[in-house]
């Protein structure tokens, strides 16, 4: 029976229009996806997640490296908020599971700033019985170091706790310390399984590799 319920953020409590949101700003869908991937796919954007390096820092870094795409640079970091899509029935569905005595718990990689502006939109922090986000203790997933702290500092029961990532490496470094875990990729799929989890505390076959299983 499972009593634990844990979750990553990103494409699980909510999905991201970030390229929209450059598209808002006046980016072509080319540019929109040029400027993001020098975002996402510096090293920069790890260390920031790991609280080794601000937002404001990492700003000012891709403004001065990419002088012709500073305002669209400074437009992403300075309004992470517009970047959600909401996941209304995703949030109910966890409202419904913790009123039914499951705990809650966040384990997702992010920087500060980001992770306060996009959390907030989702209306659960109150149902949250606690966190573990890459800035705050410097690591990330899939690093079972993170995995461990949320273990310890919880005093969970990894037997007890089902994991919710849409990473595949996040996954299976859950399901090698014990916890068992299910791979997101759709929200329909996510909705079935918390679905069969609020039914009956527990979920037919979480090893499956996708969230759409039957």
């Amino acid at each position: 029976m499972k009593k634990n319920l844990v979750l990553d953020i990103g494409n699980v409590l909510m999905s991201y229009r970030w390229k929209d949101m450059f598209m808002d700003f006046g980016l072509s869908e080319e540019d929109a996806l040029r400027v993001g991937g020098l975002c996402f796919d510096d090293p920069l954007w790890n260390e920031m997640d790991r609280g080794r390096i601000l937002e404001r820092e990492v700003m000012e870094i891709m403004c001065s490296r990419y002088p012709g795409d500073a305002e669209a640079f400074r437009h992403f970091f300075t309004h992470a908020e517009l970047m959600v899509v909401e996941r209304p029935r995703v949030w109910e569905m966890v409202r419904n599971l913790k009123d039914a005595g499951f705990a809650v718990y966040l384990l997702s990689n992010y920087s500060e700033n980001f992770f306060y502006k996009q959390i907030w939109a989702t209306g659960l922090l109150p149902y949250v019985d606690g966190a573990v986000i890459s800035y705050q203790v410097h690591c990330l997933k899939p690093e079972k170091e993170i995995y461990r702290i949320l273990f310890d500092r919880y005093h969970l029961d990894r037997r007890e706790s089902i994991f919710f990532d849409d990473r595949a490496e996040n996954v299976e470094a859950a399901r090698s310390l014990g916890m068992d875990s299910c791979l997101v990729t759709d929200e329909e799929g996510l909705l079935q399984w918390l679905s069969e989890l609020l039914d009956a505390g527990e979920i037919r076959n979480p090893y499956d590799w996708t969230s759409g299983h039957n």
